[in-house]
């Protein structure tokens, strides 16, 4: 069974993985009006993807007995002046998650919950391979410059992803 303090701390968490999928579809949706469909393609998976870390915390409340409770989600931002300030700041928000998924292995590990100790292994490891996935393409995004040559291809690039 999860502690009380266990458990508010992992429904913040959905909540936190909840606003990171709603930003993603917010990018897709700016990057969608601005035609270009690659990068919003990877925003729109991206944002998938956060949903189901959302699921996960989600499931594992429910199989510790624990009760998950939904908050509001913030809204996020609308607009992005450009490709490069869009994966700046989803670079930033991903240190910020890895911030807050160490912060749950901290808590767990004062808990002496082993349980949620080696679920948060998992998110730990994600958060490794999110942080390099969008300073790649930052790099990439510095690299092209203002070449709508480069963008065109970096934008087909993203549509690649499945």
């Amino acid at each position: 069974m999860l502690s009380k303090k266990m458990e508010e701390a992992l429904n913040k968490q959905v909540n936190a993985e909840l606003f990171s999928s709603y930003l993603y579809l917010a990018m897709a949706a700016d990057f969608e009006a601005k035609n270009l469909p690659g990068i919003a393609h990877w925003l729109a998976l991206q944002a998938k993807e956060e949903n189901g870390h959302a699921m996960k915390f989600y499931g594992y409340i429910a199989d510790r007995r624990g009760r998950v409770t939904l908050a509001a989600i913030a809204a996020p931002p609308a607009e992005w002046a450009t490709p490069l300030a869009a994966f700046e700041a989803v670079l930033a928000h991903e240190q910020k998650v890895t911030g807050l998924i160490n912060g749950l292995v901290e808590l767990a590990a004062k808990e002496k919950d082993n349980a949620t100790g080696v679920m948060l292994q998992w998110f730990v490891t994600e958060q490794v391979e999110e942080e390099k996935s969008a300073d790649y393409i930052v790099a990439q995004l510095r690299m092209i410059g203002e070449s709508a040559h480069g963008l065109i291809m970096l934008d087909r690039a993203l549509a690649q992803r499945s």
